[in-house]
């Protein structure tokens, strides 16, 4: 729907979220036409949507109303009513109040449903820059307190954002030391969540610039988010041979498998690939969760290496290949598409056995595309049943600005939960369905 969107395609998206009942079309149709200013026009379209209650309509219906200035309205909409008991609904009417100037009432809102993650992330990013800091604080503090008191016993075990995100609005409001001092004493005190508060904490001290604290932290704490973190800000000031000397420091004397894949990362923005390519290829072969060939092999693509990221497709051992031989063809021939090695790629794969190429004709028809034989690509993909040969095919239509056939290949939502409970059936013999692995 973007593509079509993009390319001119508005009316076609409008029928169909008319004629279809289609939301990502009608999604679509209303972000073209707010963007051409009919919002009376976009609301026609997502009202139906909104008036069912469902939350993204509404959220969009909310969003049209109040850059229709229909204020009111948006707000009717938003109101969550006397029943409800979701923090998500009463974010979304928090967001409403504050884009019509009434921040005050929406930290009120708010207030009662803090321990709820999401709306306590959505308390501190829709008061951002609204002059309210103070009053964000005040109604953190003693979410943050319980928190730091017991975990386990105040009712909000899982509310380990409460730690950061205060953190995050005494640095904003210009109360950079009491930040640090606080996050610093739970990154100390071991208060880590789910999410470990030490990522937030060296994110903190990189932004101030407190290098000396955060490569502290990183030798600390032993985590290797904080060193990556430190890294990043040595070579952002322009120190990226010390960045490296540290991170080999680190390989050389413990816990290697943490910082491998950092400083591959690190040669590869810093252009130097064979380096990387070295530093990383004694994982290649690795069947566990070491292995760092597929991340290699997508940042040296990142960067346009694609004959480099080829090459590490061959020459896998007997049993890294026995493992993932499927997986290594089909990046190979991502590889050779984007290189513009397509036609190498196609005579590849026809010479195999159909049966030994997952997802055979999609792979082929993409390789065609890429090799600017688009009709033979959508000749290719029209007698291939399922979804996803369908979406293919759909956004080949697009490129020929063949909207509407590209709206009426996609199956409608019908069709496609019809498709999902099939493929997820047991088969007769007690087995999964196809695919249900995956």
């Amino acid at each position: 729907m973007d593509e079509i969107l993009e390319r001119g395609g508005l009316e076609v998206l409008v029928e169909a979220a008319r004629e279809r009942e289609d939301w990502f079309c009608a999604a679509g149709a209303v972000r073209g036409m707010c963007a051409a200013g009919e919002f009376g026009r976009a609301w026609t379209v997502v009202e139906p949507f909104a008036g069912s209650g469902w939350r993204p309509a509404v959220r969009v219906g909310i969003d049209v109303l109040l850059r229709w200035n229909h204020v009111e309205q948006a707000l009717e909409l938003a109101h969550p009513g006397g029943q409800q008991k979701s923090g998500d609904v009463w974010r979304d009417y928090a967001e409403a109040l504050v884009r019509t100037g009434r921040v005050d009432d929406a930290i009120g809102v708010l207030v009662p449903f803090l321990r709820d993650r999401r709306v306590l992330r959505g308390l501190v990013e829709m008061t951002d820059g609204q002059g309210r800091d103070g009053r964000v604080l005040e109604v953190l503090a003693p979410v943050a307190e319980d928190f730091r008191r017991d975990p386990m016993r105040c009712g909000v075990g899982d509310l380990w954002e409460v730690l950061p995100a205060q953190a995050r609005v005494l640095e904003r409001s210009g109360r950079v030391d009491e930040a640090v001092r606080l996050l610093g004493a739970d990154v100390a005190a071991r208060r880590y969540g789910p999410e470990n508060t030490v990522e937030f904490y060296a994110e903190l001290l990189a932004r101030q610039g407190r290098i000396e604290e955060l490569r502290d932290l990183a030798t600390g704490t032993r985590k290797s988010t904080a060193a990556v973190r430190y890294v990043k800000a040595l070579e952002s000031l322009g120190r990226a041979g010390e960045a490296e000397s540290y991170l080999r420091g680190l390989i050389a004397s413990r816990y290697p498998g943490w910082y491998v894949g950092a400083l591959v990362d690190l040669l590869i923005r810093q252009g130097r690939f064979d380096d990387a390519i070295e530093a990383g290829r004694h994982t290649f072969d690795d069947l566990y969760d070491g292995n760092l060939l597929q991340s290699t092999i997508v940042l040296l693509a990142e960067q346009g290496q694609y004959d480099k990221a080829i090459a590490l497709t061959e020459g896998c051992g007997p049993e890294f290949l026995a493992e993932s031989e499927a997986w290594l063809r089909s990046n190979r021939w991502w590889l050779m598409g984007e290189a513009g090695r397509a036609r190498e790629a196609i005579t590849e794969i026809e010479a195999l056995p159909a049966a030994e190429v997952d997802d055979r004709e999609l792979t082929i028809a993409w390789l065609l595309a890429q090799d600017g034989r688009v009709e033979q690509a959508i000749a290719r993909l029209r007698p291939v049943p399922g979804k996803r040969a369908a979406t293919d095919l759909a956004e080949l239509l697009i490129r020929q600005t063949c909207f509407a056939e590209a709206v009426a290949v996609i199956p409608g939502v019908a069709a496609q939960r019809e498709e999902e409970r099939r493929f997820w059936t047991d088969r007769p013999d007690g087995t999964e369905g196809e695919g249900s692995n995956r």
